[in-house]
């Protein structure tokens, strides 16, 4: 019998020690010692009985299946979208599919036109908007069909071990109507869920801290916050989830899922995705999700606990950790950040947590690049992914995929996928012994 263990505290905002802290807390208070496949679906364990039940109907809807109006239950799909449930995507709240077409894919592309909205974000492409939905409801036609091919290099590390690098190609076919002019495309594959709540509460401020735009400390480092058009407030603000970090709050990003990825409309995103298609249904039906529904999925996305590190006296993993420091890959994925004080909402109040993120855009070089702006993130640039949780990828979904369209099949492909302002942090890694490199990939496989 699998024995898991929670940390469980107080409903009080309290300060976390940092003296004798526990490397293994990823978390804080809400790390949970599971290491199974279900790893990253825990909620909270010091949520009242109120807030547990609230966590638990969102967990339904997230793993509901919708269906097309007029239902009964759970209606709303379409008539354009990706996928007909959450969990479709995201499966066991981990990291997606990527593949395009298929019921269990957990690839989408984001589409535009070249150019910038009143906003300084992107260009919705006339007929097809930001998102292509590339399933549709009976009697009606999919945006396009997403394509993918690969071609694969072979590499060669110092001492003669190869890896291969697997570069895709994005193209659409089976256009409902013709896009005139050029057009943008840029791949997002479902990330996992865990910790949400806990980025959610760190400061702006310490956020902003850690940018360097114009490399003033000279570590060949930048880092810029992604400002945002936020459709809840109605204003621009900090932007800290999503690969570009184009979303700046979890209930914008849960809402937009739900109308981008599957049709359904609410009252921050009342207008069908299909609105002005020819596929448009002309049902005045919108919006079609509750706010209720819409505040539980959003609270199931907020309290999901990230499982704690494993191994972290092992030696080789302390030596794999010394060379990500020595290599400034800690640079950027920040080991160390801290919530801010909410007595609302004890649960994430003053957490000291390792998200391995500094929630910043940088620029990762040509290789990685999508050529597509959103906001303040160029072309080039992306978010830093966190990396907690990171070593349970094969666990949670078996096999794991990395980076933000999963090209990378494993941490070395990740790696070495690098550049731009991680050039430099890639060539130390190339250019380490075997045991060494070994040694950084087991303390990765330790978060």
């Amino acid at each position: 019998m699998l024995l898991v263990v929670v940390l469980v505290r107080c409903q009080k905002s309290a300060v976390f020690p940092e003296i004798g802290y526990d490397d293994q807390l990823s978390g804080g208070y809400v790390t949970v010692f599971d290491a199974t496949s279900k790893a990253f679906q825990n909620a909270f364990p010091s949520l009242s009985a109120y807030d547990e039940h609230i966590h638990e109907m969102g967990d339904l809807v997230f793993s509901q299946t919708f269906v097309t109006a007029p239902a009964p239950i759970h209606s709303g799909l379409g008539p354009l979208y990706n996928n007909t449930s959450c969990e479709s995507c995201h499966h066991n709240d981990g990291i997606g599919l990527p593949t395009a077409g298929d019921a269990r894919s957990s690839l989408l592309m984001r589409i535009s036109i070249p150019g910038s909205d009143e906003h300084g974000g992107a260009v919705a492409a006339p007929g097809y908007g930001l998102q292509v939905q590339d399933k549709a409801a009976y009697g009606k036609q999919p945006e396009a069909k997403v394509n993918i091919a690969y071609t694969y290099q072979t590499f060669y590390f110092d001492d003669g071990e190869s890896y291969e690098l697997r570069t895709p190609t994005y193209t659409l076919t089976n256009l409902y109507t013709p896009i005139s002019g050029a057009y943008l495309l840029s791949p997002r594959l479902a990330p996992p869920m865990i910790g949400l709540g806990l980025l959610e509460a760190v400061p702006e401020a310490d956020i902003v801290a850690n940018a360097d735009p114009n490399d003033a400390n000279g570590d060949g480092i930048k880092g810029v916050a992604n400002y945002v058009w936020d459709v809840t407030t109605q204003s621009k603000k900090m932007g800290r989830f999503g690969w570009k970090a184009n979303t700046a709050s979890i209930v914008t990003q849960v809402a937009t899922a739900f109308n981008q990825d599957m049709g359904i409309t609410s009252r921050i995103l009342p207008i069908e995705n299909s609105y002005g298609q020819t596929q448009y249904d002309g049902l005045h039906d919108d919006p079609e999700l509750p706010d209720t529904t819409l505040n539980n999925v959003k609270f199931y996305a907020q309290t999901l606990c990230v499982p704690a590190r494993r191994n972290v006296t092992d030696a080789t993993v302390k030596r794999g950790e010394q060379l990500f420091i020595l290599a400034k890959c800690a640079n950027c994925h920040k080991q160390t950040l801290r919530t801010g004080v909410n007595v609302a909402f004890p649960a994430v109040s003053n957490q000291v947590i390792h998200p391995y993120s500094d929630l910043l855009v940088h620029n990762m070089g040509p290789g990685l690049a999508d050529n597509r702006p959103d906001f303040l993130a160029d072309g080039q640039s992306w978010r830093t992914a966190p990396l907690w949780g990171l070593g349970l990828y094969t666990t949670v979904n078996n096999p794991g995929y990395y980076l933000h369209d999963g090209r990378a099949r494993t941490m070395v492909e990740a790696i070495m996928w690098h550049g731009g302002e991680a050039a430099q942090s890639k060539a130390y890694y190339s250019h380490l012994s075997k045991s060494d490199r070994d040694a950084v990939l087991k303390f990765l496989q330790s978060l």
